[in-house]
This record gives structure tokens, sequence and C-alpha cells, in this order.
């Protein structure tokens, strides 16, 4: 294994680098060069001040790994090996490029469709490539975009406060407005707390229904592999759960689950999955 891939991934998730690790040799390496392709691109738009000019390095370096050039970039190279073997559409890399080059520029979204195309971008292809690693069926795909989408959706709710601090939000307005609010601003949500509850509790509820579709999916997806994405999905469900019971956690900490937690959900699920 990479060790640089592997901090890289223990670095940005512990939910996913915990469950990551109970696939299988062969799968968790690919699992790796996915996952350090997708931080590393993403890093750059989300430090401060953004490296607008290290991301357009990146991409274009990635786009002259298409034409066989070696980068001297080993996640770059190490992504390109992983796409010509599991079959990556060069289409849905495209697009998770273009959503993370919309995080330096666009700073809300004006509705839900133009959200949602940011949300292909940035986490349905990632599903769909997860798909193409697992070798799972082409009927499968709908459902790997679902749980793409829901994991990501439960991230903008629990990062409220982190986005407002990089000058965003992807909430479109009417959805807190509808509400009462006229920001998610902590004092327009600690002005209005019923409305911020029901803001945020709105927004679950759309989590939640994308991830009931995302695991209708879950009967295409072998035993061996089921056990650390069931594990991931059901840490992203205690963090939606943590979050509606109290929605102001959101400015008080991240909410995240323990190594405790995660570790011990993959044994329960090695278990009875």
């Amino acid at each position: 294994m990479n060790p640089l891939l592997r901090r890289i991934f223990r670095q940005g998730s512990k939910t996913y680098f915990y469950a990551s690790v109970f696939f299988p040799p062969d799968v968790k390496e690919d699992v790796f060069r996915l996952y350090g392709f997708v931080r590393k691109a993403d890093d750059y738009v989300d430090c401060v001040p953004q490296q607008k000019q290290e991301f357009y390095t990146f991409r274009d370096m990635y786009r002259r790994s298409l034409d066989d050039e070696e980068t001297c970039d080993p996640v770059i190279d190490g992504f390109r090996e992983l796409m010509v073997k599991r079959e990556f559409e060069p289409s849905w890399v495209e697009a998770f490029l273009d959503s993370m080059e919309a995080d330096l520029y666009i700073r809300s979204y004006e509705t839900v469709e133009k959200l949602k195309t940011y949300l292909y971008g940035s986490a349905e292809v990632v599903g769909l490539m997860m798909a193409n690693i697992l070798g799972l069926d082409l009927e499968s795909h709908i459902f790997a975009r679902y749980l793409g989408s829901a994991m990501q959706y439960v991230n903008f709710i629990r990062d409220v406060k982190e986005d407002l601090w990089l000058g965003r939000n992807y909430f479109p307005r009417r959805e807190y407005t509808d509400n009462g609010l006229t920001s998610l601003e902590p004092s327009q949500a600690y002005g209005n707390p019923e409305g911020f509850k029901s803001f945020v509790r709105t927004q679950l509820s759309r989590y939640f229904s994308w991830q009931e579709i995302a695991e209708e999916g879950f009967r295409y997806i072998p035993k061996r592999y089921l056990i650390p994405i069931k594990t991931a999905s059901e840490m992203y469900k205690w963090t939606a759960r943590v979050i509606h019971r109290d929605p102001f956690i959101v400015y008080e900490r991240k909410v995240k689950p323990s190594v405790t937690r995660i570790v011990g959900t993959i044994g329960y699920n090695t278990l009875f999955a």
C-alpha cells in the first residue's frame, strides 16, 4: 500500500478509512487510489486561501496523463492506472473536476436542480467509480448515485458552520427562507430557533429518503464488499440522527463518529450483515 495514499485517506476521513481497510487487499488498494485523487483535488479548493493555480495544474496533469504521459505525481499516475483497470468513464472524472472547480467560484445555489448538478460531480460519480471497483452490475449504478448524494448531503448539513466560514452555502435560498430565515448565519438561527430546527430536519428528511433508496442497491453488493459500505452508511445515518435530535449542534462542533463506534459497527456487520 502506497504510504502517501494511506496518509491522505486517514487524514481525510476516519469513517471511510476505517471502513475501507476491511475490503479485500486488491479492492482496498484501488479504493485508496480513488480516494487519494478526489481528496487531493478537494483539498486545493477547500483550503484558505484556496489554491486555484495548484488545482488547475492538477487538472492539467490529469488530462496529460490520459495521453499516457508520466506525470511523476503518484496520486495522478495511480489514479490513471485505476481508471483504465476499472473502466471509469472519462466523463465521470470531468464531472468531478467541474464540481471541484465550481467550489472556486460559486458561493451559493439558486435552485435544487443546480445543486443536483454539483452533487452529481462531487459525489454521484464517485459512487459510480466505486461500483466499477467492486465489479457491480449496471443495475446498481442508480443506487450508487443515490448513496453518493445522500452522504454528501449529510456533509452539507454537518458542515454548515465551516462552509459559512469558507463563504459557501449549498442550500438554495428558498430552502431556508420558507422557514423564516434570511441566511444560515448563527445569529439568524438562534434568533429563530424553531425555523432553524424545521429547516435542518427538512434537509435531513431529504437525506433519509435518498439513503433509503440507496440501500435498495445493497442487494447487488457481495457480502465481502457490503460490510465496509454498510458500515460507512450507518455512520452517516448516526451523524444525521445526532443532528436531528439537536440541529444547533452544527454550530457547536463537527459531528463525527468515534473510531470505537466505527470499528464496533464493522464488527457487528461482520457477524450479522
